[in-house]
């Protein structure tokens, strides 16, 4: 008997592999909200990186110098978290690992930007330039604490509806409904 007639096609269909996206590039994860104020976030940094690039002179560098390392670490870093949520570093890493690293990230980044931009603000000689830098300074910022409370609140909310799940109806449990003394 030839075994073409006996091993034909079998129960388990042949698995396709998957196909693959261009470099891994989806933007799927970064549904509704999350996608404008990642690439607000970018941007705002990116323009304060850049102005405060053109400063031509300073009085007191300091202020300059902490803006300049505050602003170009905040535009990677958010370029970072923003890479880790649209491409294949998503999966490689885990969900829950990249969504508590962005969580932890964007309150710190934030602050900073704050920090720089105020002590940018307060050591600068008053500049177009050195203004812009500011403003974009603490417009950065601003997208920074907004995604940390939108988060926060999201957080809160889904912990109430888990509390509330785990109890509906506010329904008395099993060792709530046994008498005290047997």
């Amino acid at each position: 008997m030839e075994n073409g007639g006996v091993y034909n096609k079998t129960t388990e269909p042949e698995v396709k592999a998957p196909r693959r996206r261009p470099f891994g590039f989806t933007l799927r994860r970064l549904w509704g909200w999350r996608l404008p104020v990642k690439v607000v976030q970018a941007i705002f940094s990116l323009v304060a990186v850049v102005c405060e690039e053109i400063v031509d002179d300073c009085s007191l560098c300091g202020g300059l110098y902490f803006f300049e390392f505050i602003s170009c670490s905040a535009f990677l870093l958010s370029l970072l978290i923003l890479c880790a949520y649209c491409t294949d570093l998503y999966e490689s890493l885990g969900e829950d690992k990249v969504q508590k690293m962005n969580f932890w990230a964007v309150p710190v980044i934030g602050a900073s930007f704050l920090l720089a931009s105020i002590v940018f603000s307060a050591t600068c000689s008053g500049s177009a330039v050195e203004s812009a830098a500011c403003a974009f300074g603490f417009s950065a910022t601003f997208a920074f604490v907004a995604e940390f409370g939108i988060e926060l609140f999201l957080k809160r909310k889904q912990k109430l509806i888990n509390e509330r799940s785990e109890n509906p109806g506010n329904t008395r449990r099993t060792t709530e409904n046994q008498p005290l003394n047997k």
